[in-house]
C-alpha cells in the first residue's frame, strides 16, 4: 500500500513539475516550441506561393523560396521577374512590378512568414505589455523592440499575441519605419493576424493572413488586406537559384 501511495505521489509531483517547467518558459521559448522551431531550422529551405491584396487591389502574386535561416531568398513573379536577397544585399530584374518597393518587398513578407522562428534573433528586446483589450485574457502578449543597428529598420516595434492555450502566434501589431520616422509611423500602426494553420511535415504554418489597422487598448479595428499562402513545402536549396543574373540591378 505504501509503495502504491509513494508511486502516486511521485507521479503527481512529476506532473506538477512538468506544468511548472512549462509555465516558467519565457514567452519566446513557448512560441518557438509550439512552432517547432528546431524542426523548421533543420530543413534547408521553404517555398510557398503568396497572393496578397490590399484595399481590393492585388499587391503581389509570387513564389517565395527562402532559406530557413533567413540569409537568402528569392521572390519570383508570374512574369519571371525576380527579387533576390543575400543577407542585406538585394538584387532584382528590371521587369519587377514595383521597383520603388524592392527592399520592402524583399524583407517584409518573408519576415512575416518567418516571424515565429525569429523571436530570439540577435538584437531583439522583449518587454511586458499591458494588454487592455476586451479579449486580453485569451492571449499572452509581449512587446518586441530592437537594439540600434538591427536590420533595415531598428525603430520598428511589434506587440505580439499568442493563443494562451496553444502558444501559436495569433497576431502581431507593428509599425513600419523603413519609409517614415518612428513618430509618424506610430500614428498608423497595423497588425497581421495569422489564421488557418496547416501541418507541413509536422510544423504548423498559417495559410491565411489578415492585415488590420490597430489601436493600443482596442486592438484590431479596420480590415486593410489579406493574403493566402498555398503550396507550402520544404525544398532542397539549389545554390545557383540564389545567384542573380549579371544584368540584375541592386538596391
Amino acid at each position: 500500500m505504501r509503495k502504491i501511495a509513494l508511486a502516486l505521489t511521485i507521479s503527481i509531483l512529476t506532473l506538477v513539475g512538468c506544468k511548472s517547467n512549462e509555465e516558467n518558459l519565457k514567452f519566446t521559448e513557448k512560441v518557438e516550441k509550439s512552432h517547432h522551431k528546431a524542426d523548421f531550422l533543420a530543413q534547408e529551405a521553404v517555398q510557398f506561393n503568396l497572393q496578397l491584396e490590399f484595399g481590393g487591389t492585388e499587391r503581389m502574386d509570387a513564389k517565395f523560396t527562402i532559406l530557413t535561416n533567413s540569409t537568402k531568398g528569392v521572390i519570383e513573379y508570374k512574369n519571371g521577374a525576380k527579387i533576390i536577397f543575400d543577407q542585406a544585399k538585394v538584387s532584382y530584374s528590371s521587369t519587377i512590378p514595383n521597383e520603388e518597393s524592392v527592399r520592402f518587398d524583399a524583407f517584409t513578407w518573408e519576415y512575416f512568414f518567418l516571424f515565429p522562428y525569429k523571436l530570439s534573433d540577435p538584437g531583439t528586446i522583449w518587454n511586458e505589455y499591458n494588454n487592455k483589450e476586451k479579449d486580453a485574457t485569451n492571449y499572452l502578449t509581449e512587446k518586441l523592440t530592437f537594439k540600434s543597428g538591427t536590420g533595415d529598420a531598428p525603430d520598428d516595434w511589434y506587440v505580439v499575441y499568442t493563443d494562451k492555450t496553444t502558444n501559436l502566434l495569433e497576431r502581431a501589431a507593428y509599425i513600419v519605419t523603413l519609409k517614415a520616422e518612428k513618430e509618424e509611423a506610430e500614428k498608423n500602426p497595423h497588425a497581421i493576424q495569422y489564421l488557418e494553420y496547416k501541418d507541413v511535415d509536422g510544423i504548423p504554418i498559417a495559410t491565411k493572413w489578415i492585415f488590420w489597422a490597430w489601436e493600443d487598448g482596442k486592438g484590431l479595428t479596420d480590415e486593410l488586406g489579406h493574403a493566402t499562402l498555398t503550396d507550402i513545402k520544404f525544398v532542397k536549396a539549389d545554390t545557383d537559384y540564389f545567384v542573380p543574373e549579371t544584368d540584375f540591378k541592386t538596391k
